[in-house]
């Protein structure tokens, strides 16, 4: 896990617009951007263009769908949001490294749902979803995740029956039940990794910039 963003596919979804350098500096060097079409305005008044805008496509004003008729796909499904849409197009037309941007920073069912769903969305892509405060990753697997001595770290399962364990964090889990969203947060990376065991799953962890 890094911060490598070569050759990446990124996703701007209509939550907080990204301010940090990190984040930024992902949406200038992107190769493709799958815009939510509730985020359209936001991207282009800061200088970007879409290559495509995805979503069931009612928050474009008429200005933008006329301006961007060439690149719109409409998604008309009402069973999911318009972040899943942008992912499922993606995968479909084969972007398979995916960041996520913008999908946090405002209504806050918003971003545990969108936080949720990298889970799903792990099972069909490589999927990071980065905030202005860090970088969330999904791994379906036991591993070991590049770190620094004092980054701090938390820890996800939507699966109330993992159990993890660990290496390299300053407040060791030991085949810790991960049945509540907080018992796997707040805790923080001791030297230049760490590691993660874990039976269930997958782990949504989060690493928080320096």
């Amino acid at each position: 896990m890094n911060y490598s963003v070569d050759s990446k596919t990124i996703i701007l979804a209509d939550g907080t617009f990204p301010t940090h350098e990190i984040p930024v500096n992902m949406l200038s060097e992107a190769d493709f951007v799958v815009c939510c079409d509730g985020a359209v305005e936001k991207l282009v008044s800061h200088g970007f263009r879409p290559d495509i805008i995805v979503g069931d496509l009612d928050s474009l004003t008429t200005e933008m769908r006329r301006k961007y008729e060439n690149i719109l796909f409409h998604d008309p499904d009402q069973e999911t949001n318009d972040l899943t849409k942008a992912v499922r197009w993606c995968v479909s037309n084969g972007k398979r490294e995916l960041v996520i941007l913008g999908a946090t920073g405002l209504r806050e069912d918003h971003t545990l749902g969108n936080i949720s769903l990298l889970a799903e969305y792990s099972k069909t892509a490589k999927v990071k979803m980065v905030t202005d405060h860090g970088i969330f990753e999904v791994t379906d697997m036991s591993a070991t995740i590049d770190s620094w001595a004092g980054q701090q770290v938390s820890i996800f399962s939507i699966n109330s029956s993992t159990v993890v364990s660990s290496d390299g964090l300053r407040y060791p889990l030991n085949s810790l039940l991960l049945d509540n969203w907080w018992k796997g947060t707040l805790n923080e990376a001791t030297g230049e990794r760490f590691t993660l065991r874990f039976t269930g799953g997958p782990l949504i962890v989060f690493r928080k910039f320096r």
